[in-house]
């Protein structure tokens, strides 16, 4: 009798511990699946509520070699200034354009800046507020009716480019 209690009492010691090892190498793996699909369910619905159009755009090819741009926040997230800061520009003629490098204030030689023309003072490019890009660059074409490329990339990957002629 002994003996089959001492026996029961090993297997139950040994499934105890065969179930705390399993909890400890499968806990770890279960949690971090989680986090990745949590983390890439966030990423992809805040890609499809960003949206933008450009609704306006102009190049003076006359002086200076200036560009402005009107873009519509149309989706339904907000935008930060954070995103707005880490976000790409890229401007010139079609076929050779390049980044620019945003300052605060006017922009110098390929440099932008941007304007939330909004009804809320937030600290957000809010859906429906339009954003004034400006940039100032030595390849927008100094010729009146020359095509001009720009692209707005935003970090989660919302981008939005129109060709547009200069004026002068």
């Amino acid at each position: 009798m002994s003996s089959e209690t001492f026996a029961t009492a090993i297997f139950l010691i040994t499934a105890i511990v065969a179930a705390a090892v399993l909890v400890n190498a499968f806990f770890p793996i279960v949690y971090q699946a989680t986090s990745t699909f949590t983390e890439s369910s966030s990423s992809a619905d805040e890609r499809l509520r960003t949206d933008i159009q450009i609704i306006n755009t102009y190049a003076n090819a006359a002086s200076s070699l200036d560009a402005k741009i009107w873009i519509k926040n149309t989706g339904s997230a907000r935008i930060g200034t954070n995103t707005l800061n880490m976000s790409d520009v890229f401007i010139g003629e079609v076929g050779n354009f390049d980044i620019s490098t945003l300052v605060s204030g006017t922009p110098g030689a390929n440099q932008w800046s941007y304007t939330i023309i909004q009804t809320e003072d937030n600290g957000y490019w809010d859906p429906r507020e339009t954003l004034q890009i400006s940039v100032n660059s030595d390849l927008i074409p100094s010729t009146s009716g020359e095509y001009v490329y720009f692209s707005l990339s935003l970090p989660n990957g919302v981008s939005i480019s129109q060709t547009f002629t200069t004026s002068g």
